[in-house]
């Protein structure tokens, strides 16, 4: 058969829901075979039947291929149809990252390949190899059930990102190549898409061209299906893509979004790719040269090499620098902290849908307006994300809070047209300061910040809104903040944003300019403000952060700058974290004991 049309599903997985993963799935399924006409091929990204951030929870997600087989053959009820899918897989006494190939719609399904994921990321946000096995069967192509044939190899995720699964892939005979992916979208650079489409992620930016170098290398269609959605804050960002042999996008999925997109392969172009360009046929005749020195001129050079690869292989796993991160090309060049705001703007919004109203299934958000740009920014994106009408803006003042701020937090109501509620928290801190006396401002600028979140919370059972953070990461690095305090919410849109990244978005969104360039302030103490505070501006402050967290030492600031934001990032570690406690036993929670925050 000379044209395979196939679908890619951009799948949002409900974490840790097996059943109901494999039902949806299964509807997914009968939704593509209703096209017309009906794909061949049918791929689910990697883990869909779970979500990927599971950690200890594989042990009770994970199946068997036959299971996931049968399961998936109950779900859907059409006629026949390949169908890929990511599954935890249970095999042999061992638990893998996997996925399936199977052909549904006969009388019983049958299984053509099952490809277990070689390799492992371990760094960074990743911890596979703690929870999952390393496939032990590489990588193979197989024939499909299209009709007329063809052959195909699946590589999962980080599988791709080494030349040599792939080259392997080719000189099996692979005509596709098919690539599950759930890999967090990462790198806010001011990026275009290959060929000159709207601004991706940077870490999208560069999985395209990973997998169109693959297709040109190799003269072979790639069909990547990425996960949608977000895990623990991690957005898994869609943008699937085929790629035809001549390395040519041939079709993109949306952003952020669940989506089903088609493309036809002329499975006979292959033929005219790789005449034209003969990249593969040159390196089936290489081949025994380039592999001459792996065999070793004897069983001493054998021990030698495997020695050495052995070596290497150790040293790239504990060299997380070297893995697959992407923060971008404009790390060295210009500004580093330049965003693309409409990119930051719509990952945002598509957080908040998913963390406020998906997984932890609130209709409403809260957010405590101070009159400051970070309030601001959160209420702007959290009225786009859940509805203006869904989001409250709370104005909690003490008797001493300028008035400015509180002008201010209602110029952001008027705004954005949210709901509003004036709390006033003078009579609860002066209570408590009667009983323990006052005689540290900063006591009582946290009592006020602790108050704030009181206020919250009770709103939020009250009606049943989730309150929603607006600390930034430059006053998280710095410690800026009191602990349990107005970090406290538990869905935070702006708490890996800098300072001046948060100027820059607000500004696109729309926040009114006076609130922008005032000068910040917490308002707990009179006449103060976050620069005064800390000592160095926060131009300053996050390019010197921006450096030391990446284990580089800043150049181009004085010495007590750099040294005002070093003494307060490496002192304010405790309050980035959960409270200390005693390790005693096998099963202590968060050491042993592992579940992500949303299953």
């Amino acid at each position: 058969m000379a044209h395979v049309r196939i679908a890619l599903s951009q799948f949002r997985p409900n974490k840790g829901e097996y059943a109901e993963n494999v039902t949806r799935i299964g509807a997914v399924i009968t939704q593509a075979a209703q096209l017309d006409p009906k794909p061949d091929l049918v791929v689910f990204p990697e883990t869909a039947t779970s979500g990927y951030f599971v950690e200890g929870g594989v042990k009770e997600l994970a199946v068997t291929a036959g299971t996931l087989a049968r399961d998936l053959a109950a779900a859907y009820q059409g006629s026949a149809i390949d169908v890929v899918v990511g599954f935890y897989e249970r095999f042999q006494n061992h638990i893998y990252n996997s996925a399936l190939y199977v052909t549904l719609g006969k009388r019983k399904p049958e299984v053509r390949h099952v490809h277990r994921k070689v390799f492992l990321p371990t760094y960074g946000v990743f911890d596979e190899e703690r929870f999952v096995d390393r496939g032990q069967d590489g990588v193979r192509s197989f024939e499909t059930g299209w009709e007329g044939g063809g052959k195909a190899a699946i590589l999962i995720c980080e599988d791709a990102w080494h030349s040599l699964a792939a080259t392997v892939a080719a000189l099996e005979g692979a005509q596709l190549i098919i690539v599950p992916s759930a890999s967090p979208a990462r790198g806010l650079d001011e990026e275009e898409a290959c060929d000159g489409a709207a601004a991706l992620p940077a870490s999208v930016v560069r999985w395209e061209r990973i997998v169109r170098g693959i297709a040109e290398e190799h003269g072979v269609f790639v069909a990547l299906a990425n996960l949608v959605g977000f895990e623990g804050g991690k957005g898994f960002p869609g943008a699937s893509a085929v790629i035809d042999p001549t390395g040519k996008v041939i079709a993109r999925g949306p952003l952020f979004e669940e989506a089903l997109l088609t493309a036809d392969l002329d499975l006979d172009s292959l033929t005219t790719a790789r005449s034209d360009s003969p990249l593969l046929a040159d390196l089936q005749s290489a081949l025994p040269v380039l592999t001459k020195s792996l065999s070793g001129k004897n069983q001493n050079d054998k021990v030698k090499f495997d020695a050495a690869t052995n070596g290497a292989s150790n040293a790239a796993r504990h060299t997380p620098h070297i893995a697959p991160i992407v923060t971008g090309s404009r790390d060295r060049e210009g500004d580093p902290l330049a965003i693309d705001p409409e990119l930051t703007r719509k990952w945002l919004v598509s957080f908040l849908k998913d963390e406020v109203l998906r997984r932890r299934g609130f209709k409403k958000g809260l957010v405590g307006l101070s009159g400051g740009v970070d309030s601001a920014l959160t209420a702007f994106l959290a009225a786009e994300a859940l509805g203006k009408d869904n989001v409250i803006g709370v104005r909690m003042p003490y008797r001493t809070s300028s008035p400015d701020s509180l002008a201010h937090a209602q110029l952001v109501i008027d705004k954005v047209g949210i709901e509003s509620l004036t709390i006033d928290i003078s009579d609860a801190v002066d209570g408590l300061l009667r009983q323990v006396g006052n005689n540290d401002p900063h006591r009582l600028g946290n009592i006020m910040a602790r108050q704030r979140m009181i206020v919250l919370f009770d709103l939020s059972a009250k009606h049943n809104a989730l309150p929603l953070g607006t600390s930034n990461k430059s006053e998280r690095l710095l410690g800026y903040f009191t602990w349990h305090g107005d970090d406290a919410p538990p869905v935070n849109p702006l708490g890996d944003l800098f300072k001046t990244q948060v100027w820059a978005l607000a500004r696109h969104v729309g926040v009114p300019e006076e609130i922008v360039s005032k000068p910040a302030t917490a308002d707990l103490i009179k006449g103060q403000t976050d620069e005064g505070d800390l000592g160095v501006s926060y131009l300053h402050a996050d390019r010197i952060l921006y450096h030391l967290i990446r284990g580089e030492e800043p150049t181009g600031f004085t010495k007590e700058e750099v040294e005002i934001v070093r003494q307060r990032l490496d002192s304010t570690h405790w309050k980035r974290r959960l409270p200390t406690v005693a390790v005693l036993s096998q099963t202590a929670i968060g050491e042993f004991y592992l579940r992500p925050v949303d299953y």
